[in-house]
Parts: C-alpha cells; sequence; structure tokens
C-alpha cells in the first residue's frame, strides 16, 4: 500500500478577492474565455490564464454543483470554491490553470459519466493546444470524482498527473464517489491530499489510503495528509478545513511542490 506523509500546515487567512478584484491582480498574466464545442453537441464555457511562461498548465475541476458563474468577460459569480479562489496562487508558483464552467446548473451525479470523461478529456486537449507544457488535472471533493474519471481514460502521454484533494469516497445526495469512476484504470501518477481535520462526512479522510490502493495501474501513488483550517461554512462547504479555508497558501504549495518533482 503507498505510504503515507503528514504534513502540519498552519492555519493562515486568506483573503477571497472578488471576481473584478482577482481579475485586475493577475499583473503580466493572459487571460481569456472560450466556449469550446463538445462532441455530444454541448457547450463548455472555460476560464484559462496563463503566467508568461508556464511550467504546466493544470485543468482545475470544482466540486459541489461545479456551477461557477462564469461570465464572458472572465468574472465569477460564485468564487469559493478552493481550486477557483485559489487561481493567483497557482499563477504566481508558474502554473497555468483552466477552469470549467458547470454544464447545465448542477453536475451533480454527472462527473463518474462516460460522456463526463469525454469532456475533460476535451479540457486536457484545450490546455495543451494554449501552452506546450505538461497537463495536470486537479480535483476537489466532488470535482475529484470527475479527476479520477478522466484519468481513468486518457493515456500517460496527456496526463502529467492527477490531484485529488477531500475526495468524495462515501455516497451522499450525488449518487456516486471516486470509487465509481473507474481508479483501477488510471495510469498517470497520482497524489491524494487529505485533510484530518475535515469533518464532511462524504469525504472522510481515513478514506485516502482506500483511494490510493484502488489505484492498482498507477505508477507512482502517493498520499499526504494536512490538517488546520477554518470553519466558516457548513462542513462541507468551501469555507472549511474541507475547502482548506485559512490554509490554501500551504496546501497549494504541497501540490506544487509534487507536480514539480512530476514534470
Amino acid at each position: 500500500m503507498p505510504g503515507i506523509a503528514r504534513v502540519a500546515v498552519a492555519c493562515v487567512a486568506l483573503i477571497v478577492p472578488t471576481a473584478s478584484e482577482a481579475n485586475d491582480r493577475l499583473d503580466g498574466s493572459q487571460q481569456i474565455v472560450r466556449t469550446l464545442s463538445l462532441p455530444n453537441g454541448e457547450r463548455q464555457r472555460v476560464l484559462y490564464i496563463t503566467p508568461p511562461r508556464p511550467r504546466a498548465a493544470i485543468v482545475m475541476l470544482p466540486g459541489g454543483t461545479g456551477d461557477i458563474g462564469l461570465a464572458s468577460d472572465g468574472t465569477i459569480a460564485h468564487g469559493e470554491n478552493f481550486v477557483v479562489r485559489t487561481r493567483r496562487l497557482w499563477l504566481d508558483r508558474g502554473f497555468a490553470v483552466l477552469i470549467p464552467d458547470a454544464l447545465g446548473a448542477n453536475m451533480r451525479g454527472e462527473r463518474s459519466s462516460p460522456d463526463y470523461a469525454a469532456v475533460v478529456g476535451r479540457l486536457v486537449a484545450f490546455a495543451h493546444t494554449e501552452a506546450k507544457v505538461p497537463v495536470f488535472l486537479l480535483g476537489t471533493s466532488q470535482g475529484s470524482i470527475a479527476a479520477m474519471n478522466a484519468a481513468s481514460t486518457l493515456d500517460p502521454g496527456q496526463i502529467a498527473g492527477v490531484v485529488m484533494t477531500e475526495s468524495v469516497s462515501r455516497e451522499g445526495k450525488s449518487g456516486e464517489t471516486v470509487f465509481d469512476a473507474h481508479p483501477e484504470r488510471v495510469q498517470a501518477p497520482a497524489l491524494i491530499v487529505a485533510n484530518t481535520d475535515d469533518a464532511c462526512w462524504v469525504a472522510p479522510p481515513q478514506d485516502a489510503p482506500r483511494i490510493a490502493a484502488a489505484m492498482t495501474r498507477s505508477p507512482d501513488v502517493k498520499t499526504i495528509q494536512v490538517e488546520g483550517g477554518s470553519l466558516a461554512s457548513k462542513v462541507c462547504g468551501s469555507l472549511s478545513p474541507h475547502g482548506y479555508y485559512g490554509i490554501e497558501g500551504k496546501v497549494v504549495d504541497i501540490v506544487a511542490g509534487w507536480m514539480v518533482d512530476h514534470l
């Protein structure tokens, strides 16, 4: 079974900027909004932000309903999710980020489907066209299901690795977990991050070793435990230990370090 590394993370508050403030702070970076045509005829709106010379790109897959309220000018109506509110931190570390909006109003129950795996595969392909750099998948909570699902269908050369944070491993209202997303088919390196202070009942941190053990074809699976965070929402909400609220910078550093090791 893959080993578990434990990391104590100090609680450092992060002020979540408004959409306009976040956009104003992207100094030297390029931001674009694109609407991608999908094989099934649907259209996917995405936000792509890149520093001048990215070391890699990350396809970010939000949790919850997946609805971030992305407008055509790049403003975001619902920006509290971990992978959305930390986009500036990833840019500062040299990573381009690609964040999709939901298809429809609610992606719950859809993320483990073959159709959605194809959608995320399209996002990976788009990221490759924007910058000739390695591409990672990063999902959080319900978004981890999408990351696992896509990674299970992609060839190893298409992604440099997959990261799953506070993964949904127990069935809740969405009716799906990361175990429905074929972890046994993933052939890319994988990182599983679990917060020991996460009280969200569908994402218990003690399930992280089970997730790792299920990824039998991955050449490198690492599980890292963190601790800490503040509670300013429901326990399964974004502004909680489940969403790394208050410890964002430390978690981003941990994941970014793992990605750099796999470039």
